[in-house]
């Protein structure tokens, strides 16, 4: 048996990670080549997923790339989507001129569109995925705090219900996953940080609308923006589209709630300065704003591993903010590890040898 560590100390669904709300970007445009090879069979599975439960989980919309022609991540997405045969297209400031008439451009930005990217309802996704794990007989228990995690053979894992023994525990607790390593000797370099998710209304409703074509957007190399700002065709609430920053500041996940910090308001201001410029036909203010959390590593790819020590103790963690729709792939290798199979793609971008000094010799 596999037990999953999750964080699902809140009753399901909740709002005090990284996965809730209606919608996130699925895209196969990535700066490395292993996303992108990822991301095709994540494509395949979320396909076969809407057709078990008859529910539509992705909406293709494209996802445009907005940047000066030589900013450095737009040209090595390009060159990647190309070695790995991903259909895309190159626009010109003129071309994204007469297909996004309203987007505005202010200094002679280019375009990639990645033609499959578009929209995942994250929330019939996480649905649909709970419903399918009941399904093939496994047990979803919510509401449950980890207060004890025993190594050994079996593991042992005590809640504020119960306790529960199996072969083999895979750990995937988001902001909290260092609080169950740590009595396990291991703390992984991970930042918590909490995210504005911030909504801005159409002057006209229905502008930047799906049924206007309109595509999904992730804005790179912007002045006074030193990460992605990104953006969803509006859905979620009516006549109001999503536009956040890619980045947050640290913050306790006990505390995600508090009032914001100064820092929160600079995020908000750098959001309020593109939509202005750059997208006129919305409010330059949101009209709401939200929060979740992220949990980034140092160089921002996942964490997928076993515990160095305990290696029937299985680590995912650190998805930074770019995991949900790599989540059918995650599964699989989290699930492979803890099988001990072969793992169906190259870990070492994902070890957690790669961070200096975590790793065995740290006991």
């Amino acid at each position: 048996m596999v037990l999953v560590a999750a964080a699902p100390r809140f009753f399901l669904p909740h709002s005090r990670g990284s996965s809730h709300g209606q919608s996130r970007i699925i895209r196969r445009a990535y700066p490395e080549d292993f996303y992108t090879q990822m991301m095709d069979e994540c494509y395949q599975i979320w396909a076969q997923l809407e057709q078990e439960t008859g529910t539509q989980l992705y909406r293709q919309t494209g996802l445009l790339l907005l940047g000066m022609k030589e900013n450095p991540e737009l040209k090595t997405m390009q060159a990647t989507l190309s070695r790995q045969g991903i259909e895309h297209q190159c626009l010109s400031s003129e071309e994204l001129k007469q297909r996004f008439p309203n987007i505005q451009l202010t200094r002679g930005e280019v375009g990639l569109l990645d033609k499959f990217g578009g929209v995942l309802y994250a929330d019939h996704a996480l649905r649909a995925l709970q419903d399918a794990i009941r399904q093939l007989g496994g047990i979803v228990r919510d509401g449950e705090k980890v207060m004890e995690i025993k190594p050994g053979l079996p593991v042992l894992v005590k809640t504020t219900s119960e306790s529960y023994r199996a072969e083999n525990l895979i750990i995937t607790a988001g902001p909290w996953t260092n609080q169950l390593l740590r009595p396990l000797g291991i703390e992984l370099p991970l930042q918590t940080l909490r995210i504005n998710v911030c909504y801005w209304r159409e002057k006209v409703p229905g502008s930047y609308g799906v049924s206007q074509a309109f595509p999904c957007f992730m804005g790179l190399g912007f002045s006074l923006a030193p990460h992605p700002i990104y953006g969803l065709p509006s859905r979620e609430y009516p006549g109001l589209m999503k536009v956040c920053y890619h980045h947050g500041n640290n913050a306790d996940p006990e505390e995600r709630d508090c009032p914001s910090a100064f820092s929160d308001i600079q995020d908000v201001q750098i959001l309020s300065c593109f939509v202005r410029d750059h997208l006129p036909d919305l409010q330059p203010e949101p009209a709401i704003k939200e929060h979740c959390m992220y949990t980034n590593t140092p160089d921002e790819h996942f964490i997928l591993d076993r515990h160095p020590k305990y290696d029937n103790i299985v680590i995912g963690a650190g998805f930074s903010g770019h995991g949900f729709k790599l989540s059918p792939v995650v599964g699989k290798i989290l699930y492979e590890l803890s099988m001990k199979l072969t793992p169906c793609y190259d870990l070492t971008p994902f070890r957690i040898g790669r961070f200096p000094g975590i790793g065995k010799a740290h006991f």
